[in-house]
């Protein structure tokens, strides 16, 4: 039976010592062009490297008919085991179906599955708990803006349980009574993207928009954020900035004085424990439902902490 305890496990603890040479795990990524995600992609690599696993990683390009359709052909090939990354969480039930009753067992990285609480004993979810994310970001802005201002913040996709949850992280932190003089004046999308983010960003200052601090759900927003404000002529040390990830990019940009706050998540930690869960239940072995990998608060002060 499965056990139901949250387990934390820090990265350091995701290496297993299992060996499972004969096993085969099919692997569909949301897509390949993400820098997050290429850790977490290849954090599954290396691990299955060194546990003697195959694996087979598809692209599914941010498409849910493709990733659909990657997830049957894994079943048709007889895989041991299959890693989930959804391009959708609202998709997820169909691939737990699907799964279940090929008799084959299934891992959920990183992204929320809808059904969470309700996978079958050889399913289970390896992520961060994203409740604590969002919390720990708007936390330090709001001390950073000693509790009022105005802040916009960026989205990830809204059909993602992280984006979602991280939003509303921060919309509960605002209304405590330290942070209650912060007021959210804009709030928009901008699909965890770079681009997107530097796009919403112009238009918001082309709007005339004022505001103290951006709130990303992630760092490649907050890095387009950044990158339109000074092609604005705006001095970063008027305006307070945070992400969500730890990218390298996102440390650089902070030891650069550009980035403010960020909030480490280990994407190859998520990639290693979906792993060792997957090649567990395909041994029969329990594994956890939920398998927590600590987020960590970075700031200017302790940013050499991260610095590789």
């Amino acid at each position: 039976m499965k056990k139901l305890a949250l387990t934390a496990l820090a990265s350091g603890m995701m290496m297993s010592s299992v060996h499972a040479a004969d096993l085969t795990i099919g692997v569909s990524m949301a897509l390949f062009d993400d820098n997050f995600l290429t850790t977490l992609r290849n954090g599954i690599e290396s691990a299955a490297e060194e546990q003697g696993v195959d694996v087979q990683i598809e692209d599914a390009k941010s498409e849910v008919g493709t990733q659909l359709n990657q997830i049957q052909n894994f079943i048709a090939s007889g895989v041991d085991a299959i890693i989930v990354n959804p391009v959708d969480t609202d998709a997820t039930i169909s691939i737990s179906d699907d799964a279940q009753a090929a008799g084959i067992p299934l891992i959920y990285v990183n992204r929320q599955p809808i059904n969470v609480d309700l996978l079958p004993d050889n399913q289970a979810f390896v992520a961060s708990d994203e409740q604590v994310s969002g919390t720990l970001q708007t936390q330090e802005v709001c001390r950073l803006m000693g509790g009022k201002g105005n802040i916009v913040v960026m989205m990830g996709e809204l059909t993602n349980q992280a984006a979602l949850q991280r939003t509303q992280d921060i919309h509960d932190v605002i209304a405590t009574p330290e942070c209650s003089g912060i007021k959210v004046i804009e709030q928009q999308t901008a699909n965890w993207s770079r681009t997107l983010g530097s796009d919403l960003m112009t238009n918001w200052i082309s709007a005339g928009i004022e505001f103290d601090a951006v709130i990303s759900n992630n760092d490649e927003m907050a890095i387009g954020a950044i990158q339109a404000l000074k092609a604005d002529g705006r001095s970063m040390d008027d305006v307070i900035v945070a992400g969500i990830d730890a990218t390298t990019d996102a440390l650089a940009a902070m030891k650069a004085g550009d980035l403010d706050v960020t909030v480490f998540q280990s994407a190859e930690g998520q990639g290693r424990g979906s792993v060792d869960a997957a090649v567990k239940l395909a041994k029969g072995e329990d594994v956890d439902q939920k398998v927590w990998v600590p987020f960590e608060l970075v700031t200017p002060e302790n940013l050499n902490n991260y610095l590789k």
